[in-house]
C-alpha cells in the first residue's frame, strides 16, 4: 500500500475528460473483446480482464443496457480484435508499455510508431523495456479523512477481487480497481517544461482509439 497520490487524483479528473471525448466507448468495447476473447464470456467470475472493463463502464456510469450491447457487439467482434503490446523510450528517456487492442494491427502498429518518434521518443524491440515493469493489482480507495486525496493500494494481480471485496466488507469504498504494471525504477523530473513535454507525450498515446492502457516510469 502507498500513501496519498495527488497524481491519482488528477488521473481520475482527466480520465472524467476523456470519457467526454467520446472515444471512451469505443476502447470500453475493445477492452471487453479482449476479455471475452481469454475466456470470460465461459466463466466471467474468474476472468480479471472482463470484470475489470465491466467495472471501468460503471466507472464511468454507462447503463446496464448499453453494457449489454457492448457485450453482445464484442462477441461478434472477437475474431477481428487483437491484443497487442508496444514498448519504447520516451522523452528524456522514459521507460514506456503501450497496451493496444486493434482490429488492424499493421495500421495500429505504424501509427504508434509514428506517436513515438514525432514526439521525441523511439519504438523498441520486445522486451526492450517490459522487463522493468511488474504486474499488479491497483486500488483506489477513498480516504475518509481527505475524499480529493484516495489511497493507493497495490496487490499481486490474481488477488485484485479478493482484497477489493475486504477493503469494501471493512467499509471503504473503492473508487477503482483495475490491473496495472509498476515500474521497478523511476525517472523523478521536476522541470516544468519537461513534465510539460511529458505529460503531453503519454496523452497523445491515451488518446489514441486502440490504445487500452499507457505504463512509464515517470
Amino acid at each position: 500500500m502507498s500513501g496519498h497520490s495527488h497524481f491519482a487524483t488528477i488521473k481520475r479528473q482527466k480520465g472524467l475528460k476523456d470519457a467526454a471525448k467520446g472515444n471512451i466507448f469505443s476502447k470500453l468495447s475493445k477492452a471487453i473483446s479482449i476479455a471475452i476473447k481469454s475466456g470470460g464470456s465461459t466463466n466471467p467470475d474468474m476472468n480479471f480482464k472482463l470484470r475489470v472493463a465491466i467495472d471501468k463502464a460503471r466507472e464511468f456510469n454507462m447503463p446496464k443496457e448499453n453494457i449489454d450491447r457492448i457485450l453482445k457487439s464484442a462477441e461478434e467482434k472477437l475474431d477481428s480484435i487483437e491484443e497487442i503490446t508496444y514498448e519504447g523510450f520516451g522523452p528524456f528517456g522514459i521507460f514506456v508499455v503501450v497496451e493496444t487492442a486493434t482490429d488492424n494491427k499493421n495500421r495500429t502498429a505504424q501509427e504508434i510508431k509514428t506517436l513515438f518518434e514525432k514526439n521525441g521518443g523511439a519504438m523498441g524491440g520486445p522486451n526492450s523495456v517490459l522487463h522493468n515493469f511488474e504486474h499488479k493489482g491497483f486500488l483506489l480507495v477513498e480516504n475518509v479523512e481527505d475524499p480529493e486525496d484516495p489511497l493507493e493500494v497495490f496487490v499481486q494481480p490474481d488477488q485484485l477481487s479478493i482484497e477489493k471485496k475486504k477493503i469494501e466488507e471493512a467499509g471503504f469504498t473503492v473508487i477503482k480497481s483495475e490491473l496495472t504494471m509498476v515500474a521497478k525504477i523511476y525517472l523523478e523530473v521536476t522541470d516544468d517544461d519537461q513534465i510539460e513535454k511529458l505529460t503531453n507525450f503519454i496523452e497523445n498515446f491515451e488518446s489514441h482509439d486502440d490504445v487500452q492502457k499507457v505504463f512509464h516510469n515517470f
